[in-house]
């Protein structure tokens, strides 16, 4: 379950991401605007399935953690149970209404005194085993060490047996090579991308085309009130607003009724092709007071002889 909802939010999150390079390049930023944020819950979600998951596994470890420290207290007081008494004489249970219940009797000088005698026998077998034992004991550690020490030859000398297998294993200048063309690649197409898409956004002046106009062709519609008078209203809002939206500085721009629903919008002198896209775009994302444009068509006109 967990690989699905990651292999469906990977899927939404290419789709809104796709869509919202799509629509900021038609400059339609009503429909870029719900992708993006489409694509800002998807990353949530990811972010936050991804967390959820690490926070369950941590969970399930603490829990068998817990379980492993209660069993080892469980055994441990089992053990504890079963043992038999020890030091029976030191337990003051049996002392019954004695006014001095703490009385260790003869425990803490007998203590010390078999303290005393086993340092000093330990002690004497020290230097017993010191003085007859140490000439052995060195035969037997130079015996020991003798495979550790250096080749007749010295360093260089040849040796049998050893792999000459280097330390440090060596490079691998294919895989070092096919992850630097990779890094280049991304690098390269994340920066053609944001040239292009710099490029498709750009409000600076263009050259005018040779056309004596520009013509946009559109149909309103307007719900719950699709009236002929609702519908004038609304493609006037919608071309007095989209036309002005352009870089350019058109002289006319008029707008004519075809027939049920459909305009035609006339702008002197002809817009660059830039300018005929952002138009176009911004009559697709319009919408107010129930109202949307339907591009049909644009183009522009050929000059007159």
């Amino acid at each position: 379950m967990k690989y699905v909802s990651y292999l469906l939010g990977g899927a939404a999150a290419v789709g809104a991401g796709a869509y919202l390079f799509v629509y900021l390049y038609r400059w339609e930023w009503q429909r870029a605007v719900v992708c993006g944020l489409l694509l800002l819950i998807v990353e949530i979600f990811l972010v936050t399935t991804v967390l959820l998951s690490r926070l369950s596994r941590l969970e399930r470890r603490l829990d068998e953690t817990e379980k492993r420290a209660e069993e080892v207290q469980r055994r441990l007081e089992q053990a504890r149970e079963g043992a038999p008494e020890r030091f029976r004489w030191l337990d003051t249970r049996h002392l019954g209404d004695r006014s001095n219940a703490n009385d260790t009797f003869v425990f803490v000088p007998v203590l010390m005194a078999t303290g005393v005698a086993l340092s000093a026998a330990a002690l004497l077998i020290q230097k017993i085993a010191g003085a007859t034992g140490r000439a052995g004991a060195e035969r037997r550690l130079a015996g020991r060490l003798a495979r550790l020490a250096a080749p007749p030859g010295g360093v260089q000398a040849d040796i049998r047996g050893i792999d000459e297998r280097p330390a440090v294993p060596p490079s691998r200048p294919v895989r070092t090579l096919m992850r630097t063309a990779l890094a280049l690649a991304v690098a390269v197409m994340v920066t053609l991308l944001t040239f292009v898409l710099a490029d498709a956004v750009q409000t600076r002046r263009a050259p005018l085309p040779d056309s004596a106009a520009s013509m946009v062709v559109f149909r309103v519609e307007v719900r719950s009130a699709d009236t002929g008078v609702a519908r004038d209203l609304a493609a006037r809002d919608f071309w007095e607003t989209c036309r002005r939206s352009t870089a350019a500085e058109p002289e006319h721009a008029q707008l004519t009724k075809l027939e049920h629903g459909v305009y035609a919008g006339v702008v002197r002198p002809a817009l660059p092709d830039h300018d005929l896209l952002r138009l176009r775009g911004c009559l697709m994302d319009a919408s107010a007071n129930r109202a949307q444009a339907e591009v049909l068509g644009e183009g522009q006109a050929p000059p007159v002889p």
